[in-house]
């Protein structure tokens, strides 16, 4: 699964390490997702996109195989 984490954290002049915080999740969480290697649970996805008042979708982008 792609998305947008890191795009969206970068336009908004936000570190990881501020990120995580404010998610309670570690900043290697943060840093797993900006480079794909986690996929989030449904509520830590729901907290990201909620952070960036956004919806999920536009933050994680699922790709069928």
């Amino acid at each position: 699964m792609k998305n947008r984490v890191e795009e969206l954290r970068k336009a908004n002049g936000i570190t990881q390490t501020q990120l995580a915080k404010d998610l309670c999740v570690s900043r290697q969480t943060i840093f797993s997702l900006e480079t794909g290697r986690y996929d989030p649970s449904i509520t830590l996805a729901h907290k990201v996109a909620k952070f960036f008042n956004t919806t999920i979708e536009e933050v994680f982008i699922f790709e069928e195989e």
